[in-house]
């Protein structure tokens, strides 16, 4: 993207984020490419290696073998302490600070808006969270690290601690039905929006995807920061085919 073109629609942005008394933030994978954790749809990404089909919660729950391969894969492909959140997360949580966040709806499962500083009662995170590990019989909670310490540690399939019950992380499966009243938060929040920015989504996975042609049709202005075309690119009212860091900085120097 050209220099001139890019400081055209930061400014643009900037303007529509002045003039909006809510304003909401929809993520996907690409925001967080920046931080070293692939999408699993890319070339590299898990999916290319094996079939989302044989990791269903019908599956899961059901099979101790596709227990044993999903553990594996959390082992091997675990989030690293080492990763954090990048510009993108830190702009986003830096627009929080100036009053003008209302909140993040967010397709990612790796916390890193909270870890970038924005507070947990804004983030709805509709596909869940990878910190969290639950117990599918008495509702224990166990730690990522918990778990990955297991892990390294030699089990193949941890159980629950207290009951000896199927632990399963606490993010969507296929299969998996959303918490209907988080999607329906969400929902609302978009609607009732006066911007809607997404970053770094392609808007194919649904029902998430609901939520921003939802917000467009309610008459909120949508922008789009991705760097391939999303089927809305041409209902929105701006589209920054970049880097979502890239643009997020430029739009928070704007602000400031």
């Amino acid at each position: 993207m050209e220099e001139n073109s890019l400081n055209s629609q930061v400014d643009a942005v900037a303007q529509l984020i002045i003039g909006s008394k809510k304003v909401i933030f929809f993520t996907g994978a690409g925001i967080s490419t920046e931080s070293g954790i692939p999408d699993f749809r890319s070339p590299g990404g898990i999916w290319e290696n094996f079939n989302p089909g044989d990791f269903t919660y019908q599956k899961f729950t059901s099979n101790a073998e596709t227990r044993r391969i999903w553990w594996q894969l959390f082992r091997e492909r675990g989030f690293s302490s080492e990763i954090r959140p990048n510009a993108a997360h830190h702009a986003i949580a830096e627009l929080e600070r100036m009053g003008k966040l209302t909140a993040v709806i967010t397709q990612n499962i790796d916390n890193l808006h909270q870890m970038a500083g924005v507070p947990e009662d804004k983030v709805l995170e509709l596909h869940g969270n990878i910190k969290w590990t639950r117990c599918l019989n008495c509702g224990r909670l166990h730690s990522y690290d918990n778990i990955m310490t297991r892990l390294e540690a030699g089990e193949k399939v941890p159980g629950c601690t207290k009951c000896g019950g199927i632990l399963k992380p606490s993010i969507v499966f296929f299969g998996e039905m959303l918490s209907g009243a988080l999607f329906d938060r969400a929902f609302d929040f978009a609607c009732q929006a006066d911007l809607l920015i997404v970053v770094g989504s392609t808007l194919i996975v649904y029902p998430a995807a609901q939520i921003p042609l939802a917000a467009l049709e309610s008459g909120t202005k949508l922008v789009i920061i991705n760097l391939s075309s999303t089927p809305l690119d041409s209902r929105a009212y701006l589209v920054i085919k970049t880097k979502a860091g890239r643009a997020m900085t430029r739009i928070i120097e704007r602000l400031r």
